[in-house]
């Protein structure tokens, strides 16, 4: 009988030791998930900036119009499409008298 305790007893801390070993992997698993790709995505969200998933890569949006040099004519739709990139539109000009 004290034989088969001792193989129980042993057998009994080798799984807590393996279980013990998954959940440690497990943790540092979702931690590095967490400070790699979950933090970094919400920063560059809050930023009104693009988040590519595949590449980890944090983008600044442009307007097209940056690109051809061609202004948005109608005010209104320049200032909404600033705001939706996260850019504050440009103040309005003021008349000189």
């Amino acid at each position: 009988m004290n034989n088969s305790y001792h193989r129980i007893r042993r057998t009994y801390i080798r799984l807590r030791w393996i279980f013990i070993g998954i959940f440690a992997v497990a943790n540092v698993g979702v931690l590095v998930w967490t400070l790699g790709w979950a933090r970094p995505q919400e920063k560059c969200a809050g930023e009104h900036r693009w988040w590519d998933g595949s590449a980890r890569v944090c983008a600044t949006p442009i307007l097209t119009s940056d690109i051809t040099g061609r202004i948005i004519a109608d005010p209104k739709a320049r200032a909404e499409a600033l705001k939706a990139i996260g850019r504050t539109p440009p103040p309005a000009a003021v008349a000189k008298p």
